[in-house]
């Protein structure tokens, strides 16, 4: 299994307390009123938005929500001003690692980012530090009894998607963004369920750490996962879940 899937997991599991929290909804609501304003309002034109909305009634956001975040984007009802930065940076044991943010407070985001890093072993960098080992891809997550591997092999070839592979608990369709749509429509008309569906960067190698490096390296990626301007983290990190948990 990837750094990517376990960490993908692992989020996955904590979801249920980040919705509590309202978190989801807010990181969700801030990317749909972000496209809104970079991209225009329709849905159909902007592929940005139509994502964000997909990836918003995944998580079972109301109608009216969804609504409001794009009027809030196109202007319509007034909002918050957001600034949308990206920060790379270094982990214990050298692991890369890349936070976007969407912030109204571009002092308060950095202070925050840059803490986070220090006080878990970690170390921002400079811009293109560490993006260049990493990859857009469009991955969607299924559980092992929601399909057979030929049914989704099938959709696989039929959708354009890249991969399928064998992730241990459930299967993982890896795609190019273009195609991401494609394959979630197709799963949909196969009246197949996902248990994530997203657009995220995947690294070309993984840098894996044991003992405290392991457990230093978790506490900062949930460090700057709860930080209120965090959108997306993503890093090449492995580790033993076995032996984490």
């Amino acid at each position: 299994m990837s750094g990517h899937s376990k960490w993908a997991t692992i989020k996955h599991k904590k979801g249920a307390a980040d919705a509590k929290r309202g978190k989801v909804f807010t990181r969700l609501i801030k990317e749909i009123t972000i496209a809104a304003k970079s991209g225009g309002g329709d849905p159909d034109g902007n592929p940005r938005l139509r994502t964000a909305i997909l990836a918003a009634k995944a998580e079972n956001m109301p109608a009216d929500n969804i609504k409001r975040a794009i009027q809030r984007g196109t202007g319509e009802l007034e909002g918050l001003s957001y600034d949308e930065i990206t920060y790379e940076g270094y982990g214990p044991g050298g692991v890369a690692i890349i936070v976007d943010v969407l912030t109204d407070n571009k002092n308060r985001a950095v202070s925050e980012i840059r803490h986070a890093f220090s006080k878990n072993g970690g170390n921002l960098g400079a811009e293109g530090a560490v993006s260049w080992m990493f990859s857009k891809k469009g991955v969607i997550s299924i559980a092992k009894d929601a399909a057979s591997e030929e049914k989704l092999m099938e959709i696989v070839l039929e959708s354009g998607a890249e991969d399928l592979n064998d992730e241990g608990e459930h299967w993982e369709i890896l795609c190019a963004p273009a195609d991401f749509e494609a394959v979630v429509d197709a799963l949909k008309a196969a009246k197949i369920p996902t248990e994530t569906a997203e657009i995220t960067k995947i690294a070309s190698t993984y840098t894996r750490l044991e003992g405290s490096q392991a457990s230093a390296m978790m506490r900062l990626l949930e460090t700057i996962e709860d930080l209120d301007d965090t959108q997306n983290v993503y890093s090449n990190f492995d580790f033993d879940e076995a032996a984490m948990s």
